[in-house]
């Protein structure tokens, strides 16, 4: 059975936290930051607003775009996210009681931001198996909730918001065509923060914010990003000429143009949208792929490559042909 995505919806807050804007509490200027990000403003979330709220507000936005019927067959829910309500009851099963999903299994997956990537593998697994008819898999942060704004290193690439698709079955020859998924548990020195332990088994001591060793995860990132993207392409049987769009995670303008060098590929195939809304881990590439749609870039049997990194260190890369619904 071949797996794909049926429908897609996004949310971001309204609120926008320009460069400027973190001029005037923070040691930095907007030419220091868009020159090492590309990153000019970020959408902020309201202080009463969480990740389920975002998450919830994306999937209407969704049912907003294809109908209630996108809906329809949905017996699973999974939320990646690296900022969770709480450690129970989980996120999903909120969200899902919510939508009406009544009797939904739902759990939530901490992957860094590799993690919508990661819950795509899992649904399109399950449905292929016939655990899951249809699944709804969001990816939803409030990253600006977590990080220490006298930090400049760290404060100024988050932003907030979220993107939601249903996976569910699709014609053949079209759908998923290849994941990778990969971690390495040594680097998560490098990109941290705490919840109940203190410290990590090597001894690394954490805090109740977001710590990341800049020069560290970059390296690691542009090697990642070059590593996943080739193998997920040799996965699907293609080659980097059979690529129409490359949807990668928005974390680093240096970062996306490194493997969009040794992909071969040129601007016009490539989607950027991190200008705008910054790192929002999970919710990242659906965001951006829902632009990308909305911008008509994207047309039946298009081949899309995705590709994250992130805390734990993980990664993750997906081919997927688009249509097929």
């Amino acid at each position: 059975m071949a797996t794909g995505l049926l429908a897609l919806g996004v949310y971001v807050p309204d609120k926008v936290l320009s460069n400027k804007d973190l001029e005037s509490f923070m040691d930095t200027s907007d030419e220091w930051i868009t020159t090492r990000t590309g990153i000019r403003e970020r959408r902020i979330s309201a202080p009463s607003e969480y990740v389920s709220d975002l998450a919830l507000k994306a999937a209407r936005n969704l049912v907003e775009r294809h109908g209630e019927e996108a809906l329809a067959g949905v017996d699973q829910v999974i939320i990646a996210t690296n900022t969770p309500d709480a450690f129970f009851p989980n996120t999903a099963a909120l969200v899902a009681d919510q939508l009406g999903l009544k009797g939904a299994a739902g759990y939530d997956l901490l992957a860094g931001c590799p993690g919508w990537l990661y819950a795509l593998a899992q649904a399109s697994g399950q449905v292929e198996a016939g655990i899951a008819r249809k699944v709804l898999v969001i990816g939803s942060e409030v990253l600006t909730k977590i990080v220490d704004w006298r930090d400049r290193s760290t404060a100024v690439l988050f932003g907030d918001g979220a993107g939601a698709a249903v996976v569910g079955p699709v014609s053949e020859g079209y759908g998923f065509r290849s994941f990778v998924l990969g971690s390495d548990g040594s680097g998560g020195k490098t990109l941290h923060m705490a919840a109940l332990a203190s410290s990590l088994p090597d001894g690394t001591r954490m805090g109740p914010a977001i710590y990341m060793h800049g020069r560290e995860v970059f390296k690691f990132a542009v090697r990642v990003m070059d590593t996943a993207t080739v193998e997920a392409i040799e996965k699907a049987g293609m080659h980097p000429d059979e690529i129409s769009i490359f949807v990668p995670h928005q974390a680093n303008e240096r970062i996306i143009d490194a493997a969009r060098e040794r992909l071969g590929l040129d601007w016009e195939r490539v989607v950027m949208n991190l200008d705008r809304y910054g790192n929002t881990s999970t919710a990242s590439i659906p965001i951006a792929l829902a632009e990308a749609l909305d911008a008509g870039k994207v047309h039946e049997g298009d081949n899309l490559l995705f590709v994250s990194f992130g805390a734990g260190l993980t990664w993750a890369a997906t081919v997927l042909t688009w249509g097929g619904a």
